[in-house]
């Protein structure tokens, strides 16, 4: 006998079959779209292997049938704490030997700004910089842990400097004061905003002498900081790449603690995430200028920035240009806040003992898997064809026709992964990174409200925030397709 509702008992706790009603209307909307919608994206890419707006229903799909999935059989907390299991130890003498690697590797990509050829892709320097540092070491961060750690060359400084007072003054030296608490990541996420600004807007980003006069600069400020404020306190918030990354590696299987490495539970380290002030700023500001890197590559930016370089054109080409690509890649980054707002203030409207603010940092987390999809999507290939130029540059460094370990000669595969491969690859980090991102909101929901009824219909529009995302990136990729 039924009493009209649309709740049933489940294992003690209140299950509702509204999610299934939720999935199937978003479900329809998305199949209502025609097909000519996205059908323009798809410009000079006839081999891609079936058109991307069929992709994007099926994308939404995946997204909607796992939201009513997880609350059926996700009604209790499974990942608001870590669970790992020890593997192996971890000798000391790694951080040793990758510290220094890492300061080999820069002093490496300073001397070669100076002393090689102007040419950036023959120059080893903007290829360290460009692909194996800012992508490879966010791929190596969720494959690996936070290898970044290790590698950084400004901390392996800073840990040698102090190791060497230490040794000299018999006891170890202090930082001149604390690190303050109101400044947290703040620092970090500035300096994302400044890479990206230097890799997608300034006009000089591939003079390999600037970009070794840059790497000094960063270098500089970094030591002064750590000194200042103390080597791990420096590094983990104002140091934008020792962030970055570190955020990255919470999504890795493997964690260093303790001296040795432990496997941990898929996603069950993201929730851990620390909320600083700035941190939701580093998450916006890393999705945002992503974002932009795909979308000024496309058809629609490469109309509306001439419109925008004539409203500076009193200041001279260069700096019109820049000012215009100024705009958009601000303009990504308030997008993308103003897009994960919107699924706050969805929470809102079950939640009124908790400020929207409030709400936005407990839900902060989720945006990591997407941070890593966005990267994905859009580096992936870049990454697998580009990278493979170390096997030429470290034979020929400087771009002066040397041959240091026999391999100047070696070319670049471009047949090595398909195109179809690619496309796949790019689309299922699209959906992976957005289906735990759900994941992981319902998780934390479920944690905060006691009925899975209630916890469900928090993320309603949080299903929204995520199907946009991944309608974006799909967008995205088909806009620069070539």
């Amino acid at each position: 006998m039924t009493n009209g509702s649309d709740e049933e008992p489940h294992s003690g706790r209140r299950v509702s079959r509204r999610p299934w009603v939720v999935a199937a209307a978003l479900a329809a909307t998305a199949l209502a779209y025609p097909a000519t919608a996205m059908a323009h994206g798809l410009v000079g890419r006839a081999d891609l292997p079936i058109p991307v707006w069929l992709f994007g229903w099926a994308a939404s799909i995946v997204l909607v049938v796992s939201f009513a999935a997880l609350s059926v059989l996700w009604q209790e907390p499974r990942l608001q704490t870590v669970v790992r299991s020890a593997l192996f130890p971890l000798s000391r003498v790694v951080d040793v030997v990758l510290g220094a690697f890492g300061i080999f590797v820069l002093v490496a990509t300073v001397y070669c700004g100076f002393a090689g050829t102007s040419l950036a892709t023959a120059n080893l320097g903007p290829n360290v910089i460009y692909v194996y540092f800012w992508v490879g070491l966010a791929f190596a961060s969720v494959l690996f842990g936070d290898v970044f750690r290790l590698l950084s060359p400004w901390r392996s400084i800073a840990r040698a400097w102090s190791w060497c007072g230490r040794r000299a003054l018999g006891r170890p030296l202090r930082a001149a004061r604390s690190y303050p608490a109101w400044l947290g990541q703040w620092p970090a996420a500035a300096g994302i905003v400044g890479f990206a600004w230097l890799e997608l807007v300034y006009v000089n980003r591939d003079v390999p002498s600037t970009l070794a006069w840059i790497v000094i600069g960063y270098t500089l400020i970094q030591l002064a900081g750590m000194a200042v404020f103390g080597i791990e306190d420096w590094s983990r918030r104002a140091d934008a790449f020792g962030a970055y990354f570190g955020l990255l590696s919470l999504l890795a299987l493997f964690e260093r603690q303790d001296g040795r490495i432990y496997r941990r539970r898929p996603l069950s380290a993201v929730p851990q995430l620390v909320i600083l002030p700035g941190t939701m700023a580093l998450l916006f500001a890393a999705l945002g200028s992503t974002t932009f890197d795909g979308f000024s590559n496309g058809t629609i930016w490469a109309s509306l920035a001439p419109r925008l370089e004539s409203a500076f054109s009193g200041l001279g080409a260069s700096a019109s240009l820049e000012l215009a690509f100024s705009v958009g890649l601000i303009g990504c980054i308030l997008i993308v806040a103003g897009f994960y707002q919107l699924g706050v203030r969805g929470i809102l409207t079950v939640d009124v003992e908790r400020s929207g603010s409030e709400l936005a940092r407990k839900f902060a987390h989720t945006l990591i898997p997407i941070v890593f999809a966005y990267v994905v999507a859009h580096y992936f290939s870049f990454l697998v064809f580009q990278g493979q130029g170390i096997a030429h540059l470290i034979s020929d460094p400087l771009g002066n026709g040397s041959n240091i370990f026999g391999t100047a000669g070696a070319t670049i595969d471009y047949q090595v992964i398909g195109p179809k491969a690619v496309w796949y690859i790019q689309v299922a980090a699209l959906v992976v990174g957005h289906v735990s991102g759900l994941m992981l909101a319902h998780d934390r929901a479920l944690a905060l409200y006691p009925r899975v009824e209630d916890a469900t219909r928090s993320q309603y529009w949080m299903l929204v925030v995520m199907v946009g995302f991944t309608s974006l990136g799909l967008w995205l990729l088909s806009a620069v397709a070539v």
